[in-house]
């Protein structure tokens, strides 16, 4: 079980030092919302700061997360518990935000203007705007920070290579760069599971940690499923009491799961008039379309062994693949067959396995939906 800081009425919030005790170079925290991550990990960064100099490196996927009033309240909670105070010995009170880079500061008693020290203990990265980062040389940032980097939305085209040299332009030549990589339960069928090999996610409970080793090299990951702040729940946790199951990953930090229409009816192997398959994330599905009863739809499941014919076969995957029966975009493809497979999905004659498959498909059409390169 990990250790738990106490903040508030004595609601116990998410400690760092079980993870940080493994000693790895990437520290992936996933959990239910508002147990405290995000707190301790900017928590982390200005302790460094204010201990030893250290800077950080937020990175969130969108510049929008760094303007205005998103950037200024990024470390608020922070100053509300006085953190900033007690960390600097009074000479600072509170945090000051300006282009993308976090200051301490006091206000000025005369005119309410923020007076800040003279260098930034936090900068921030925004992945879809990384190109005015790279010629910038940063040799103070310890600690770099990819906060919600688990989504339901999309994730950008090559985002983890992007994340990947966003790495590159902090740590240069340096191998003393500690990072964080934290996020809701949100979306278990995430590319940066698949890129970074963590194979186990799905497997894994709540409360545990796996370290992942690469070959001969040096490189460990620890990847934490964040225990729940308490058996009993969150006070707040009144609110989300319906019978809804969506709302758990609020309440307890289970995956975030939709409802998706289930087979409606039995068909036998002669009821099927086509088959193509979808691969995505490392999953692998066979779909079918059916006709039976006078209707015809497409019915997705697992597939558990090898395709026949990869030369044949239709297959739908995000991968480039220049052969034919390769379809990597199904919303932009011109293909007649491509065209016939996609009414059902806008006719909604399409049905699940169950709904970790349906959440599969709804990842690669969303990915599709927002793809870049036609």
């Amino acid at each position: 079980m990990e250790e738990k800081n106490k903040k508030g009425d004595g609601v116990k919030f998410y400690s760092l030092a079980p993870i940080l005790s493994k000693d790895c170079q990437y520290n992936i925290i996933f959990g239910e919302r508002s147990n405290g991550k995000t707190y301790a990990i900017l928590k982390y960064i200005l302790e460094n700061y204010c201990k030893h100099g250290h800077q950080g490196a937020l990175v969130r996927r969108w510049k929008e997360d760094f303007r205005g009033k998103r950037g200024q309240q990024m470390f608020d909670a922070l100053v509300t518990d006085g953190l900033v105070s007690r960390l600097t010995d009074g000479q600072y009170s509170t945090i000051y935000s300006y282009s993308g880079k976090w200051y301490l500061a006091n206000p000025d008693s005369r005119t309410g203007k923020m007076i800040s020290a003279p260098e930034p203990f936090c900068f921030g990265f925004a992945l879809s705007d990384v190109e005015h980062d790279k010629s910038t040389s940063y040799p103070k940032v310890k600690t770099i920070f990819f906060d919600e980097f688990l989504t339901r939305q999309y994730y950008l085209p090559d985002e983890f290579v992007t994340f990947m040299n966003v790495v590159s332009t902090i740590v240069r030549q340096r191998n003393d760069v500690k990072i964080f990589m934290a996020g809701n339960t949100v979306n278990q069928y995430c590319p940066y599971f698949t890129e970074m090999g963590l194979s186990h996610i799905k497997e894994m409970d709540k409360g545990a940690i796996e370290v992942y080793k690469y070959g001969d090299s040096k490189l460990r990951v620890a990847v934490e499923y964040a225990d729940s702040i308490s058996k009993k729940g969150k006070p707040s946790d009144i609110y989300f009491a319906f019978d809804n199951p969506k709302l758990t990953m609020i309440t307890g930090g289970t995956w975030e799961m939709a409802m998706y229409p289930h087979l409606p009816v039995k068909y036998k192997p002669n009821n099927i008039i086509f088959t193509y398959f979808m691969r995505f994330n490392d999953e692998l599905l066979q779909c079918e379309i059916v006709h039976v009863d006078n209707t015809v739809f497409t019915y997705i499941h697992r597939k558990t062994t090898p395709i026949q014919d990869e030369n044949k076969d239709i297959i739908y995957e995000l991968e480039y693949d220049n052969r034919p029966n390769h379809i990597r975009n199904m919303r932009h493809c011109s293909l007649p067959i491509n065209k016939k497979i996609g009414q059902f999905f806008a006719d909604n004659k399409v049905f699940y396995q169950d709904n970790e498959v349906g959440e599969i498909v709804r990842n690669y059409l969303v990915q599709c939906g927002h793809d870049a390169i036609v």
